[in-house]
């Protein structure tokens, strides 16, 4: 029988749609300030012992790319997620440690208690969506992305900040602002190539979903800010349960749980660590579940993506989970991205 798409066409369909504006916008405002360039002058100079990345839901599992090219810059760096680092690991937050601080908001629960702990203590970047945000206002630098409005479950904030958060590594790295600019220009055009066949991909989509009962995904590396957030807001958009972890952690128990019933999304990811993840798709349909795979290269299929820049490839790989959230709410004929319980800023720790 075929279903209807006219019932997910919603607001948060449409947030979906405006990310390629939401990507040049951001790209067009990203600046450097002389608050950014003078912290990311003492990082270099060993003014800091430690950077900190803190953020919540999305806003942390996005901050998985900046740890790696911070760690390969060989600049000691940790991920906390912001409700971790207030109650159990406030000792990071001195004078010598810089912070990077992520809300599309910027006035979550977790990041006003950070923000109250965190006075006279350890200098802040802000990355936010919201410029006159206590975030924005009470730290010592910002880096803003411009994705306008966003109505429901994060889509547009979210790639937004992937986007800022690579120029703000760009900054802390020092490479050359011309050359940074460049390369984050050139996400828009693929973003939106991919994002206007959306009703071919989700219609191919809904033959590969027919049946399953629980659903994975699954990457290494950079891969992990969309298996994270991917996991969530297939959660958060259709109430389908959903759980992301490395690769290499589901072959650690849930690979127990393979069945016609499971379907794995695995992410093939950067060069490094394909083979691994390719060995797990293979094994996953060997042993009778149903895997999909997120890569550049195979044509046709709802779940190739666009080639970009390695560093640009997080941007590109959540697209395909999007897609995934219009087509499961299709099936169940519900209008994806509606809350029930939650709200979009969370005011509650």
């Amino acid at each position: 029988m075929p279903v209807d798409l006219s019932v997910i066409e919603g607001n948060y369909f449409k947030d979906l749609l405006d990310q390629p504006k939401a990507l040049q916008d951001t790209a067009d405002g990203l600046d450097s300030s002389k608050p950014l360039t003078t912290l990311a002058g003492r990082l270099r100079q060993g003014k800091f012992r430690s950077v900190v990345l803190t953020g919540m839901g999305s806003s942390f599992h996005g901050l998985n790319p900046l740890l790696l090219q911070l760690t390969e810059a060989r600049i000691p760096v940790s991920l906390a997620e912001t409700s971790e680092l207030i109650y159990y690991r406030r000792t990071l937050l001195d004078p010598k440690s810089l912070v990077v601080a992520v809300s599309q908001s910027g006035r979550s629960a977790e990041i006003i208690r950070l923000l109250e702990i965190n006075r006279g203590r350890s200098p802040i970047i802000a990355v936010t969506n919201t410029a006159d945000s206590p975030l924005a206002r009470r730290s010592e630098a910002a880096v803003l992305t411009h994705a306008g409005e966003e109505i429901s479950v994060s889509c547009k904030t979210y790639v937004s900040t992937l986007l800022a958060l690579k120029f703000l590594g760009d900054q802390l790295c020092d490479v050359p602002l011309t050359r940074a600019r460049k390369e984050l220009m050139s996400a828009v055009s693929p973003v939106a190539h991919y994002l206007a066949a959306w009703k071919q991909n989700v219609k191919q989509m809904l033959g590969k979903l027919h049946g399953i009962r629980q659903l994975f995904l699954a990457g290494r590396g950079p891969s992990l800010a969309a298996v994270g957030t991917g996991a969530l807001i297939l959660k958060e958009s259709t109430q389908f349960p959903s759980e992301g972890m490395s690769s290499a952690a589901f072959r650690h128990g849930p690979f127990e749980m393979l069945s016609p019933e499971t379907f794995v999304l695995i992410f093939a990811g950067p060069a490094k660590t394909q083979s691994l993840n390719k060995r797990l798709f293979d094994d996953v349909r060997q042993r009778d579940g149903r895997a999909e795979y997120v890569d550049q290269l195979a044509a046709g299929s709802p779940f190739a993506i666009p080639r970009v820049s390695p560093s640009l490839l997080p941007i590109i790989e959540i697209l395909p989970v999007q897609m995934l959230t219009l087509a499961l709410a299709a099936m169940t004929g519900r209008q994806p991205g509606q809350f029930r319980f939650a709200t979009k800023i969370t005011s509650t720790e």
